[in-house]
Parts: C-alpha cells; structure tokens; sequence
C-alpha cells in the first residue's frame, strides 16, 4: 500500500527550506522525534523506509505538499539528487529528464555533446532529442564543437535550455 499526504504528515514535518524530513512520531527504536529522516544512498538519492517500504524523499516531498503522487517523474533542477528542497524539484517526463544528463565520466573532449570521431579527425557534436541521435556537424576543435552543440540545446531543449555545468546552485 502506498503512503497518503495525511499519512506522511503524522509520521513527518517537511522542512521545504532544507529539504529535509523530521521526525514527528517514533516510528522505531532507531529514530527520536525530531529526527532528520532517512539515509543517503550510493545513488545520491535520499531513501525513507516507512512502514517497511522505501521512499525516495524527492517524492514524498511532492506528495507532501502537492497531495499527490507526481504522474511521472521528478527532476531536481539543481542536478543534486539529494537536494529535496521543494523548490529545486517540478515534475518531469522521461524525454524531460534525458535534457540535463551530464558529461560522461569517460568523456575525453571536456564538453557535453562532443566527442573524437576517429574516422573523420575531428570532433563531433551531437544532441539526442527524443531518444534520438541529432549530428550538428564535425570541428577542428572541442570548444567550436561545443558551441554548436549549446545553440542546439536551447533550442531543441526547451524544459532544459542551458545544461546544468551553467547553472547557479
């Protein structure tokens, strides 16, 4: 059974400055009223278990204060998967999502949407948009690489126009 608004806030006050759930009842020997909930994850999600069940805080935070459960996903602006403030978090489709990967650990150019291409010597730039690959052309360099591939973010990416490395936290 899932967790209802009136149920979570017996159990939690939510704190929408912080992020953070605390608290309100004992729910076992472990925690004490006032009590931040949870526990951060190897994932950088923050997991609550109530009633033997785990709960990502991002989404009980939505229920919390929307009284109800998101239809989709939930994105965190900031790109922080453990920044649960209410503020840093809207609803999101999977496509939505995609918009604010990340560079690759394994990225050799430095820049997001640039690679090698060892067939033609050059950098390449690319945007996925709707699942699909987008080439936007091959440079000499990263950096001019980059710069195509930042004009066709802010347009073809319209729920995330600028990506996250930009972004003021």
């Amino acid at each position: 059974m899932i967790i209802t608004q009136k149920e979570l806030k017996e159990i939690f006050d939510y704190d929408p400055d912080s992020g953070n759930f605390i608290q309100r009842t004992r729910t076992s020997n472990r925690m004490k009223i006032g009590d931040v909930a949870g526990s951060l994850r190897l994932d950088g999600y923050r997991g609550i278990m109530i009633g033997g069940k785990l709960y990502f805080a991002h989404r009980l935070a939505w229920l919390y204060v929307h009284g109800e459960w998101p239809p989709e996903q939930i994105d965190h602006r900031n790109g922080s998967r453990a920044d649960n403030r209410i503020a840093n978090l809207r609803l999101a489709t999977s496509a939505e999502n995609h918009q604010n990967w990340k560079k690759r650990s394994n990225n050799s150019s430095g820049y997001i949407g640039v690679f090698w291409d060892k067939e033609k010597n050059k950098w390449r730039a690319e945007i996925r948009v709707s699942g699909k690959r987008k080439h936007l052309g091959s440079f000499t360099d990263p950096a001019g690489a980059h710069d195509a591939y930042l004009v066709a973010k802010k347009e073809l990416h319209q729920y995330q126009p600028i990506p996250r490395e930009y972004m003021e936290v």
